[in-house]
C-alpha cells in the first residue's frame, strides 16, 4: 500500500469508533486533494496500530477478511441481542439492503422494523434461483403449470424511475446510471408510472444481433470514462422480467403472475423477456432449444403462486441450462478459511498443452465436493506436494476431476489464456489418469464453438 511501518513514539490504541469515522471521512473526501487527504487519513490511522491490527485494517479494505462471517450468522445474531424474530431481520435486511441500520433498528426501534418498505433509488436484494437441469423435475416442484423465460447471457438490473430521474444498479446493488446512458433513455420512455421499480436483464449484443460473451457486456459496466464511445462500441439491449414497487405500492408479497401482470401493464410489450407458460416438458423443451439458438444459457423457471422473496435463493426460481464438462487435473490448491479452514479447497485446474507437454491452468474452483471429499482430497494432495507457499500448496498433476462450468472466456491472468466462467467440480475421476485430462487444443475449438451462437467483440488498438 505504500505505507506501514512507521510508528509514533506514543502509542494511543485504536477504537473501532475511530477506524468507522476514519474510513466514512475517506469516503466522503472529493474534490482537489482529495485523494491525498485520503492517503493521510489511512497512513495516520495504519501508523498507529500494531502488526495484527495492520493486518485486519488491510484486509478490510481490500475486502478480504478471510474470517468465514456470514451474514446469515449476522442476522441470527441480531435477531437474538434484540430479541427480535429472524425472519423479521432478515425481511429488515433485504428491503434496505443495510444491515447494519436493520441492526440499529432492531436495537432501538423495534416497532419501525415492521414499517420498512421499498425506498425510490435505495435497490433491494434480488431474489435469486436454484439450480436444477431436468424439466420434469421443474415441474413437479412447481406442481405442473410453470413459467418459462429465457436466462440470458447478461447482466442483471434493478431499474429505479421517478417521474423522469431513472438511476441503475447492478446485482451487487452497485449503481452504474452513468455507465448505461442507453439504458436510462430506454428505461425513461418505456417505462410507465410515476415511481416504478422493475428488474430485467442488460444483453450485450454483437454482429446480426447475437449475444456478445459476458465478459464484452462487463466492459460496458465498469466504464466510467468514454463511456459514449463505448456505447457505440457495444450495444445493449434491455429484457424486463419483473416488477417490485409501482406508484406507493410494495409488489414482492404478490405472486409472481400477479406481479407479471402488472410488468405488462407498465412496460412497452417490447421489453419483456420471451416467456411461456405450460405443464409439457417437450413444449419446454423447444422453448430451451430456441433460447441456446439465440446465444442466450437456458431457461428460468418460475412458479406462478411464488412470492418475490429479496436476497434469498429457493426452488421457486430455478435455473435450467445444460452444462458442458472437461476432464482436468489439479496442479495446485489453496488453503480454506472459515468453514473451510485447515482443507485444500480452492483447487487450480490445469488442461494439458500439446506444445509444452506441460499442464496449463484454466482458473480455480472450490465448488462442488461434499466435506468428506474436501477432507479426503486434503490428504491425497499433501501426499504428492512438490512446493508450497503460506498459501498455496503445489502438487503433482496426477487428481483428475470434471470440471462443469458456463462459459469459456480468454484470459491473460493464466497461462492457457483461457477460464472457466462459473467452474464446478462434479465429481473425481479416480478411473483417469493425468494423460486422460483435455488438451488445450481442444479448450481452444470448444472456445470457437461457442461463437456459433454469440458474436464476438473485435476489440482493436483504437478500442474506448
Amino acid at each position: 500500500m505504500g505505507f506501514g511501518g512507521q510508528t509514533t513514539l506514543v502509542q494511543t490504541p485504536i477504537t473501532i469508533l475511530e477506524v468507522a469515522k476514519t474510513f466514512d471521512t475517506v469516503a466522503e473526501a472529493t474534490g482537489s486533494g482529495s485523494k491525498q487527504k485520503r492517503l493521510v487519513l489511512i497512513e495516520g490511522i495504519v501508523n498507529r496500530a500494531n502488526p495484527l491490527e495492520q493486518k485486519y485494517l488491510y484486509r478490510l479494505m481490500s475486502e478480504e477478511m478471510r474470517i468465514g462471517a456470514i451474514e446469515g450468522v449476522a442476522i441470527e445474531g441480531i435477531a437474538l441481542a434484540s430479541n427480535v424474530d429472524v425472519k423479521t431481520i432478515q425481511r429488515g435486511n433485504m428491503l434496505l439492503g443495510n444491515l447494519g441500520e436493520v441492526a440499529k433498528l432492531a436495537l432501538t426501534e423495534t416497532s419501525k422494523l415492521a414499517d420498512i418498505s421499498l425506498t425510490i433509488f435505495s435497490p433491494v436484494k434480488p431474489m435469486l434461483a436454484a439450480m436444477s437441469y431436468d424439466l420434469n423435475e421443474v415441474l413437479n416442484e412447481h406442481g405442473g403449470r410453470t413459467a418459462f423465460e429465457w436466462k440470458f447471457d447478461g447482466s442483471r438490473i434493478q431499474i429505479h424511475k421517478r417521474g423522469n430521474e431513472v438511476r441503475l444498479f447492478s446485482r451487487r446493488l452497485n449503481e452504474v446510471t452513468k455507465s448505461l446512458p442507453d439504458i436510462v433513455s430506454v428505461a425513461r420512455d418505456c417505462i410507465h408510472g410515476d415511481e416504478v421499480v422493475v428488474e430485467g436483464e442488460a444483453v450485450a449484443l454483437g454482429s446480426e444481433g447475437k449475444p456478445l460473451p459476458f465478459q464484452d457486456l462487463m466492459r460496458r459496466f465498469r466504464r466510467i470514462t468514454r463511456v459514449n464511445d463505448m456505447v457505440k462500441a457495444i450495444r445493449l439491449q434491455l429484457y424486463l422480467f419483473d416488477i417490485l414497487y409501482k406508484d406507493g405500492r410494495l409488489l414482492i408479497d404478490q405472486t409472481y403472475d400477479e406481479r407479471w401482470r402488472t410488468l405488462q401493464n407498465t412496460v412497452d410489450s417490447s421489453l419483456l423477456a420471451p416467456r411461456i407458460v405450460t405443464d409439457n416438458a417437450d413444449v419446454a423443451k423447444e422453448f430451451l432449444q430456441s433460447a441456446l439458438k439465440a446465444g442466450h444459457e437456458g431457461l428460468m423457471a418460475k412458479a406462478l403462486d411464488g412470492t418475490y422473496v429479496p436476497g434469498v435463493r429457493g426452488k421457486k426460481w430455478l435455473k435450467v441450462k445444460p452444462f458442458e464438462t472437461l476432464d482436468l487435473v489439479i496442479i495446485a490448491a489453496e488453503w480454506g478459511y472459515g468453514r473451510r479452514e485447515g482443507w485444500l479447497s480452492n483447487y487450480h485446474l490445469g488442461a494439458y498443452d500439446e506444445q509444452t507437454g506441460e499442464y496449463v491452468s484454466l482458473g480455480k474452483t472450490f465448488k462442488g465436493l461434499t466435506d468428506a471429499e474436501f477432507r479426503d482430497i486434503t490428504k491425497r494432495l499433501l501426499a504428492i506436494r512438490v512446493r508450497e507457499n503460506k498459501y498455496t500448496v503445489y502438487v503433482k498433476p496426477r487428481i483428475v476431476v470434471e470440471v462443469a462450468y458456463n462459459e469459456i472466456q480468454k484470459s491473460h491472468r493464466y497461462r492457457s489464456g483461457f477460464a472457466l466462467r462459473f467452474a464446478r467440480i462434479i465429481r473425481i475421476r479416480d478411473d483417469k489418469g493425468p494423460s486422460d485430462v483435455d488438451s488445450l487444443g481442444r479448450i481452444m475449438k470448444l472456445y470457437r464453438a461457442q461463437f456459433k451462437a454469440k458474436a464476438e467483440f473485435a476489440s482493436t488498438k483504437s478500442e474506448p
